[in-house]
């Protein structure tokens, strides 16, 4: 039952489906929007093509959001973690959330129509990608690899409104940004798999089973080796090694946090991810600043 609410109060409940109270959703979608606007501008990105990326992945985010509390209307009120989301609380009405989710998406779309052609077509199966990922967890363990697979959509809109086209390193680094997400939302679902395993969602983190600290490992390796070789082939120096070096090492701090699977810990481990992200980016920066 919906219960009355005062206009702040409401204002309050959008902005919360909307997860702007928690920014972390945001940092790790922009992390690997950054590392593409860097590289496929040389260190120089356009400053309208940058702030069309970077603002698309802050609406984006947010519809992804409130899709998917839309999509787990019927389970959140059943597990601890989000019994208190405003869909699942009755704050905001499930009609409410999908005018929403589709004013998000037509103001996105709006700012993409200012980019090319090739960048406009991209953002159809981005839009699909993200309405549908909340979805996938009713009917495959793999929910944390299609969220990858939304979550890095930004990577080939940000080369292609960059500069018209999309080059193999673009995908090298979308499937890199596939497993980190696949990484972190592992970590994030392990907080949930006992109120999953209960009510019947999917998740990696129920899939992998007590092999989940190894497999984890094994897409951490993957992807470091992923980054190490775009950085190859695009002739990056020792500043963006330096970066990898400090992010190998965060990956490390992610294995000691979810060795005994304490629920508080691996949330801990999914938080850290932005700083994954971040040390990358900066490796990047630091080396186009050096080289010129």
């Amino acid at each position: 039952m919906t219960v009355p609410l005062t206009l702040k109060a409401r204002a309050d409940a959008y902005w919360r489906l909307m997860r702007f109270d928690n920014p972390i959703g945001i940092l790790l979608l922009l992390w690997p929007a950054l590392w593409a606007l860097w590289i496929a501008g040389h260190g120089r990105p356009d400053i309208g093509v940058a702030a069309v990326i970077v603002l698309g992945v802050v609406l984006m985010r947010a519809a992804g959001c409130v899709i998917n509390d839309y999509a787990d209307r019927d389970f959140d009120p059943h597990v601890e973690r989000t019994r208190l989301r405003p869909i699942a609380a009755g704050e905001v009405k499930p009609k409410e959330a999908l005018i929403l989710f589709v004013a998000l998406c037509l103001v996105s779309f709006g700012l993409v129509l200012t980019m090319n052609g090739l960048t406009i077509a991209l953002s159809v199966p981005g839009a699909f990608l993200a309405a549908s990922y909340p979805f996938t967890k009713r009917y495959t363990y793999l929910p944390q690899a299609y969220l990858g697979l939304a979550f890095g959509w930004a990577i080939p809109m940000a080369f292609a409104a960059q500069t018209g086209g999309i080059p193999p390193v673009a995908w090298a680094l979308y499937a890199a940004t596939v497993l980190w997400a696949l990484i972190y939302d592992t970590m994030y679902a392990m907080v949930d798999r006992d109120d999953d395993l209960k009510i019947g969602v999917k998740s990696t983190a129920i899939l992998f089973g007590k092999h989940d600290r190894e497999i984890i490992g094994a897409l951490q390796i993957a992807m470091l080796a992923i980054l190490y070789g775009i950085g190859r082939q695009l002739g990056l120096g020792w500043p963006y090694g330096i970066g990898l070096l400090v992010a190998a090492g965060f990956s490390i701090y992610q294995q000691f946090l979810i060795f005994r699977r304490e629920k508080p810990k691996c949330f801990r481990a999914f938080l850290n991810n932005h700083w994954f992200g971040a040390t990358v980016f900066g490796g990047l920066l630091a080396d186009y600043a050096w080289g010129g």
